[in-house]
């Protein structure tokens, strides 16, 4: 990598408030050799130490829709799917005006997922105390599948998650995480959970989550723990609500969500399943905080 200017933005994802939500790093390449340096990224994402790092690299395509290359990095590893960090990056390009439409193409780990501009004029089917105020993004992911977790024994997750009581546990296709229900959301948001613990767990981090309080205006609380991909507790986890809201439709004979992620962040998602074509549909809001200029 030689040395030059590589524009960057850190925006928080999944709110309408600086300091809040989930904060990604989006970097924007010029050279698509720039965007398969993995050492050179890794060490950007390490530098910038936030839940995501992410990548965009434009594609020539003669269409009227612009299409990227989009890669998403933890301060560790490179991932299959980060929710936040695509809204995020979405939210770069439509408020710079680096493009020029409402719906961008990301070609991903995960396939080609599509980011639409939804403004105030055209929002609809708003719940929940939802507002028209500002401009919401949606994107449209897989449908991250949910098995069975067959174990006899679950205290050393119950010791992991500090002692809550569960009541069911999946595992996630894409994301290779346990989903751990438990009884309540007060369970969720007040849990104290044991990160050395959670290492020794299977799985690759796990997602906590129960029926929100009925004041609460939401349908369902989740936080999620991986210390092994170095986030102790990522603040809003977009793609792990790809298999929440399937776990959620099954439960709750529903197929729109209003989420909320208990995290001391914390975040808004509002989420569709479309369980016919297998998709969730995430909308959300990002804020830009910090933006600035790579030299190396």
């Amino acid at each position: 990598m030689t040395k030059k200017g590589v524009k960057y933005w850190v925006v928080d994802a999944f709110t309408d408030s600086a300091f809040k939500g989930n904060p990604a790093a989006v970097c924007l390449l010029e050279e698509e050799e720039d965007s398969n340096n993995d050492k050179w990224m890794q060490s950007i994402a390490a530098e910038f130490n936030i839940s995501e790092t992410c990548y965009l690299t434009p594609i020539p395509n003669g269409t009227s829709i612009p299409r990227f290359h989009l890669r998403w990095f933890t301060p560790v590893t490179e991932v299959n799917l980060c929710g936040h960090a695509t809204l995020a990056a979405s939210h770069t390009l439509f408020s710079s005006g680096l493009v020029d439409s409402d719906i961008i193409e990301f070609v991903t780990l995960s396939g080609v997922l599509t980011a639409k501009k939804v403004t105030p004029a055209i929002a609809s089917n708003l719940h929940h105390g939802e507002t028209q105020d500002g401009c919401y993004i949606k994107l449209d992911f897989p449908v991250d599948p949910i098995t069975d977790f067959n174990i006899a024994d679950t205290s050393q997750i119950c010791d992991a998650l500090g002692g809550a009581s569960i009541i069911d546990i999946k595992r996630t296709q894409i994301g290779g995480d346990l989903l751990v229900v438990v009884t309540s959301g007060s369970t969720v948001t007040e849990l104290q959970p044991q990160l050395d613990a959670i290492v020794k767990c299977p799985g690759r981090g796990i997602i906590v989550s129960a029926i929100a309080p009925p004041e609460s205006g939401f349908d369902f609380y989740s936080r999620f723990f991986c210390p092994k991909g170095g986030i102790n507790e990522d603040p809003v986890t977009g793609s792990a609500h790809c298999a929440l809201a399937l776990y959620w439709s099954k439960k709750l004979g529903k197929s729109d969500f209003n989420a909320y992620q208990a995290s001391p962040r914390g975040g808004v998602l509002k989420v569709h399943l479309d369980e016919q074509n297998q998709r969730v549909l995430l909308r959300g809001k990002a804020v830009t905080v910090m933006e600035g200029c790579l030299l190396v």
